[in-house]
């Protein structure tokens, strides 16, 4: 059985504000040199992807994209205990997407993006993650451009529009 339209506009606006409620009570609880992989996976669910370091330690991605405005890493040791937390989709974070990284590379650092849009008459892919902004009204985008012959990152930078949708 098919739920009306309004039906389902209406679920999918209450997870999307009750997702980073879990967030708020859930991440506090994770305390790096204690918590287990599996405590992890029963307090936040399924990582959305599982990158493996070249270090040999794990790390889960939790993207909170398109309706959340962050996505976080936790890094686990040769334990399968959590080594580190983070909220990635930060200024500091942003700071690290240099011109040349893959990807590969660029969705390590950030995770799975909000949007992707090829547009063959500039030769570029643009990936966009919906960020928090200085200014509450303004929706906010870290944009990162790959060129269509390599895949390499050409240029990175936050695209703000004023006033919202």
């Amino acid at each position: 059985m098919k739920l009306p339209a309004w039906i389902a506009t209406l679920f999918s606006a209450l997870a999307a504000a009750l997702l980073p409620a879990c967030d708020v009570v859930n991440l506090p609880r994770l305390e790096p040199g204690v918590t287990t992989q599996a405590e992890v996976r029963s307090r936040m669910g399924e990582p959305g992807f599982v990158h493996h370091d070249p270090d040999g330690s794990v790390t889960w991605e939790y993207s909170r994209q398109p309706a959340g405005k962050v996505c976080y890493m936790i890094r686990f040791d040769s334990r399968d205990i959590v080594a580190a937390v983070d909220q990635v989709l930060t200024p500091a974070g942003f700071a690290r997407a240099l011109p040349g990284l893959s990807q590969d590379e660029v969705r390590r650092l950030y995770g799975q993006p909000a949007k992707k849009q090829v547009f063959r008459n500039l030769g570029e892919e643009i990936w966009e993650w919906h960020v928090e902004g200085e200014i509450a009204t303004e929706e906010t985008y870290f944009s990162v451009h790959f060129g269509l012959a390599d895949g390499r990152l050409r240029k990175a930078g936050l695209r703000v529009e004023p006033g919202g949708r």
